[in-house]
């Protein structure tokens, strides 16, 4: 279907252009067809012991391995349909972390005190705005590609930890889940002020279905909280999920050094 001004739409009534927003996300627009075998791995990898605990962990390592090896490898023909600040983000292993530093409010505000048997730290006063501002900042002058500000990533994470856990009642496994998805999306550069909230909702989404026995009114109830939460619309909420998929290059069950951190601080901050 194609609307005034040439812009194509599916039938789900979401415009081409919006998915397409996550640069470097090909969908096979205009009957193209797009392979994702790049993405994925054959199951007997790991041999006998693939179903095993033990093996979850096995699997994480040689994913993150064969991972690092095909971005190199795919690096030459993506460079054309992918932002320059993009491709920062798909060559910097995931840091859990990262965006949750409590230095990252400090600033140019902290000085460091280094005396012979002790170091202290000295943070003067600020006011929340100006602190918020220079945080910002300096965020962007680190991740230039990114083009959230890191208060709203961090706004956004609070908005999709009370939907999940309060609203919904998931556990913080799966909660932590969801910030790992979302969070490589904005290092990657995937985010944006039009689609950061689809974004956001397709990543609890998939994290619920990856972590969750869902059954079909519980997926229902879900997609109705995100609809009220983020003030989306439904249709396009699920047409967002496969995008946000591929972004992902399909790597949703994920090593456990990438949850630990933010289950960990899930369960601390409740």
């Amino acid at each position: 279907m194609k609307l005034d001004g040439g812009r194509q739409c599916h039938s789900t009534g979401v415009c081409l252009k919006e998915i397409i927003g996550l640069e470097g996300v090909e969908l096979g627009a205009d009957g193209k067809t797009v392979s994702y075998t790049q993405f994925l791995f054959p199951t007997n990898a790991l041999g006998t012991r693939r179903n095993t605990i033990d093996s979850t962990s096995s699997f994480s390592q040689f994913r993150n391995a064969s991972h690092r090896s095909l971005s190199l490898a795919r690096a030459n023909s993506t460079q054309g349909s992918i932002d320059a600040g993009s491709d920062l983000g798909d060559f910097v292993e995931y840091d859990p972390n990262l965006l949750d530093d409590p230095q990252w409010p400090c600033g140019k505000h902290k000085r460091v005190l280094i005396f012979p048997s002790y170091m202290t730290t000295v943070i003067d006063y600020v006011k929340p705005s100006d602190l918020k501002k220079d945080m910002n900042e300096t965020f962007k002058e680190k991740f230039p590609h990114i083009k959230l500000t890191l208060s709203k990533i961090r706004s956004l994470k609070r908005e999709m930890r009370k939907l999940a856990q309060e609203e919904c009642g998931f556990e913080e496994p799966t909660v932590a889940m969801a910030f790992v998805y979302f969070e490589k999306l904005a290092l990657k550069g995937k985010l944006n002020k039009q689609n950061r909230k689809l974004c956001a909702g397709a990543c609890v989404l998939l994290a619920a279905k990856i972590g969750s026995d869902l059954r079909k009114h519980e997926v229902k109830h879900l997609i109705d909280k995100l609809e009220e939460k983020f003030r989306l619309n439904r249709r396009e909420l699920i047409a967002f999920e496969f995008p946000v998929l591929v972004a992902l290059e399909f790597a949703l069950h994920l090593p456990e050094h990438e949850v630990m951190p933010h289950y960990r601080r899930l369960v601390q901050n409740s």
